[in-house]
């Protein structure tokens, strides 16, 4: 009997150490699958949706996130199958702590993954400081090689994790008038860049952009069509093209509106007609991009660097505007959007996941404040409702709350705040 008892704990210890060793070795093999992952392996999969991202929640950016908040937030998206973030600077303590918290999710997970695009702030000399004369838009700030600099540390320490490098946010459309500069700085930025690949400082994996407005991309007037912009088209490795059809419902509302056939319809109805139009401008405005990219010879992907539509304006977008801006409204575009992009094999970073009242500090109304898909205390709004009650987000809170749905839910109450646009299409 007693060396029958002997046979089992041995057996049993042994099963214990080969499910250990098992565990172990199908971490290690997870691990190194992640850690082979490519910029171009993760571009355009589906498996790896891909979203921007800023984590503040105070009406300041003097307040940071702290690591414990963004992985709170990470949790959220990595439920809801976001794989790739897009962040805008790393002047701010936010970036490497969002990278230390994801470094520190995927050491307490190994299944854990979520990459990151890093942004690179570049603005003219004078930007946004009057007070030492007018925004030089041929000369650029000195602080550009420090941000530079900074994010080129951020990814070598954390290559596993920063897949893509972006020179700059809008940082070449004419209407930044505080702050665009010349194509050719960003165009230097780029191949400093490429070069820190060539000589192995940077992984060769890792891919070079710049994300910027679909008119800055060679798709708006002939004022951009210049050979510096040429030459960056050339040196990325794929274009990162914004495209906004919310901000044109004011600008240029030519698919703005209802046709005569669409009066009879029902308010939804109408409102997803006029949603489906706003998705034909975005996909007007990867053409224009495309083609002036093919009349270049060039041929590389192109993927939607932002996009994204507010859910509240107390402006140009709202009740006295154009009437663009309601969580309806914003759900189908989020929707048309997935799909398209989806369909055509593209990534869409689409703008944003957490609402950020930083932004238009001083007005609360202000579209800036309300590009979330959830609000700052993590209430989810009608483009999530549907993951809410699949029970999605169980179990995950944003500050200590656990997530629940704007209007309580009530989709009749939602529709009573969204509103028609007047505008007529011929």
């Amino acid at each position: 009997m007693k060396l029958t008892i002997k046979i089992l704990v041995f057996l049993f210890g042994a099963l214990i150490v080969f499910s250990c060793t098992k565990v172990k070795n199908n971490n290690s093999k997870t691990i190194k699958a992640q850690s082979s992952l490519k910029a171009k392996d993760i571009l355009g999969n589906p498996d790896y949706l891909a979203i921007s991202y800023g984590g503040y929640r105070a009406n300041t950016r003097d307040v940071q996130p702290t690591i414990e908040e963004l992985k709170e937030d990470m949790k959220l998206l990595n439920a809801m199958g976001v794989k790739i973030l897009r962040t805008y600077n790393v002047h701010f303590n936010q970036a490497a702590n969002l990278l230390e918290a994801i470094n520190q999710l995927k050491k307490e997970d190994v299944n854990f993954e979520m990459y990151v695009m890093l942004g690179i702030w570049i603005d003219c000399k004078n930007a946004f400081n009057w007070e030492q004369g007018e925004p030089n838009h041929n000369e650029e700030s000195e602080r550009n090689i420090t941000e530079v600099k900074t994010a080129v540390e951020l990814t070598k320490k954390y290559p596993n994790i920063v897949k893509i490098l972006a020179v700059g946010n809008e940082a070449m459309v004419k209407w930044a008038t505080s702050y665009y500069v010349r194509p050719g700085i960003i165009l230097k930025w780029v191949n400093y860049l490429q070069e820190l690949k060539i000589t192995g400082e940077l992984s060769s994996d890792l891919w070079i952009t710049s994300s910027d407005n679909f008119a800055s991309w060679g798709g708006g007037g002939k004022e951009y069509h210049v050979e510096d912009l040429n030459k960056l088209i050339h040196a990325v490795d794929y274009i990162s093209m914004h495209t906004y059809p919310m901000h044109d419902t004011h600008y240029n509302p030519t698919f703005w509106g209802l046709i005569e056939t669409e009066k009879k319809l029902t308010k939804e109805e109408k409102l997803d007609a006029i949603m489906l139009r706003s998705k034909e401008y975005a996909i007007a405005q990867y053409d224009s991009v495309y083609n002036y990219m093919k009349s270049l010879g060039v041929e590389k992907p192109i993927h939607i660097g932002e996009t994204g539509w507010a859910s509240l304006s107390g402006g140009l977008y709202g009740d006295n505007g154009s009437k663009a801006c309601d969580e309806y409204k914003q759900a189908k575009f989020y929707q048309y959007m997935r799909e398209w992009t989806a369909e055509a094999g593209m990534s869409c970073f689409y703008f944003e996941a957490f609402d950020e009242n930083w932004k238009d500090a001083r007005n609360v109304e202000g579209s800036e404040n309300h590009f979330g898909l959830f609000k700052i205390d993590g209430t989810a709004k009608y483009a999530l409702w549907e993951m809410v009650d699949k029970g999605v987000f169980d179990g995950l809170t944003r500050n200590g709350k656990q997530i629940s749905k704007t209007y309580d839910g009530d989709l009749n109450k939602l529709l009573q705040d969204v509103l028609i646009p007047e505008v007529k299409i011929k």
